[in-house]
C-alpha cells in the first residue's frame, strides 16, 4: 500500500515541479529561498520514488538527476527563465539526499 501511495504521489510532485519549473515567472509558486526549494522539491521527488521502488535506488537516483537535468535545460526554452548550473546543482544534491534518507529509513525499517 505504501510503494502504490508512494508512486502516486511522487508522480504528482514531478507535475508540480515541472509546472512551477516551466511556467512563466508570474505563476511559480514563491515559498523559501530558490535553493531551499528546488533541494526540498527534489529530495521528497526522491523519497517518493525510493518508497515507491525500494530495491532500485541506483535507477530512482539516474532519473532524479536526470530529471532535475532536464527540467531545467528546458527552461531556455521559455522566454522568462533560465537555467543556471546553481539551480542544477542544488535539485541534484536533493534529490540524492531524498534517495539516500529513504533508503536508510527502508534498511532501519527492514532491522526492525
Amino acid at each position: 500500500m505504501i510503494q502504490k501511495v508512494s508512486l502516486v504521489l511522487a508522480w504528482l510532485a514531478v507535475a508540480v515541479i515541472g509546472f512551477a519549473t516551466l511556467s512563466s515567472i508570474g505563476l511559480r509558486p514563491h515559498l523559501a529561498s530558490p535553493h531551499r526549494e528546488h533541494f526540498a522539491a527534489f529530495a521528497l521527488v526522491g523519497v517518493l520514488f525510493s518508497l515507491a521502488y525500494p530495491r532500485r535506488p541506483v535507477v530512482i537516483l539516474g532519473l532524479v538527476v536526470i530529471g532535475a537535468l532536464s527540467l531545467e535545460l528546458l527552461q531556455m526554452l521559455t522566454p522568462d527563465r533560465h537555467a543556471r548550473i546553481v539551480d542544477a546543482a542544488f535539485k541534484v544534491a536533493g534529490g540524492f539526499a531524498g534517495v539516500v534518507a529513504a533508503q536508510v529509513l527502508l534498511l532501519v525499517a527492514r532491522r526492525r
